[in-house]
């Protein structure tokens, strides 16, 4: 396996990006990794998940990016047009980099979240989406369980909080407006089910696992409940099982 870092440079925006490829860096298949809040592009799982499925395909590639404000990105902090921005290009820049012809997403948490908001509002470039433990209310994760206490207050006096888990991202009082406005337990996901995989750890210490459980069954999406898995599927067992069904259901296995 082969890895190399690259950007996209459009808009006044710079994307940092990685790359995982067998071979040569052309592919068929192009997976999309899309990481939790405050994580970045040399994300651990992604590793582990390029690794296990460029050793089956040598025709795919898997593309992990910094979200806004994440990792070495050059913005102080997130905005939510931000965000869809960066995505929109990653998904758009794949098939001319790569020659992807096929694109596939796995996303996590707040990923998870961002790539569901997406495809509600831009429509779905992707032939399959797998989504690990998605923050599908992400207003409800941040201020219960990523913030600290105080935070509410600052941000309601007009300051910004650092706020994350090993990494901490500038959250506004303006991004945290709109992750409450977009709700995305209100919005109809019932056309893109079948494209649609949910893997949720049954002691997810982040991510409620009947809120999101409850999402999958309003929507007809496949959910498969990981016993005992945390949030980060710290467990070595639990990560293998979810790659294996994420595998399963691009094809890939």
């Amino acid at each position: 396996m082969h890895s190399r870092y690259y950007e996209i440079n459009e808009n006044g925006n710079n994307i940092r990006c990685k790359v995982y490829y067998g071979d040569r860096p052309k592919a068929e298949k192009a997976v999309v990794f899309c990481t939790g809040f405050a994580g970045h592009r040399d994300n651990n799982a992604c590793a582990g998940f390029a690794e296990k499925l460029l050793s089956k395909r040598k025709d795919a590639a898997v593309i992990v990016f910094n979200w806004p404000a994440h990792g070495d990105d050059v913005k102080k902090k997130p905005s939510m047009a931000d965000c869809m921005t960066y995505l929109d290009s990653v998904i758009r820049d794949a098939p001319d980099r790569f020659g992807a012809e096929e694109l596939y997403c796995y996303a996590t948490s707040f990923g998870g979240y961002l790539v569901l908001k997406y495809i509600s509002e831009h429509g779905d470039p992707f032939v399959k989406i797998a989504l690990r433990c998605p923050a599908v209310d992400m207003y409800d994760v941040l201020t219960k369980a990523i913030m600290r206490d105080g935070d509410a207050e600052k941000l309601e006096k007009g300051k910004d909080v650092q706020t994350g888990f090993d990494r901490k991202i500038t959250v506004s009082a303006a991004f945290l407006g709109e992750l409450k406005e977009a709700d995305l337990r209100k919005r109809d996901f019932l056309e893109e089910s079948e494209k649609l995989l949910i893997l949720h750890g049954t002691a997810d210490e982040v991510v409620p696992f009947e809120a999101v459980r409850q999402f999958a069954d309003d929507n007809l999406i496949e959910f498969i409940p990981v016993e005992k898995a945390d949030h980060r599927f710290q467990n070595p067992n639990h990560m293998s099982l979810a790659t294996r069904d994420v595998m399963r259901f691009f094809g890939f296995s």
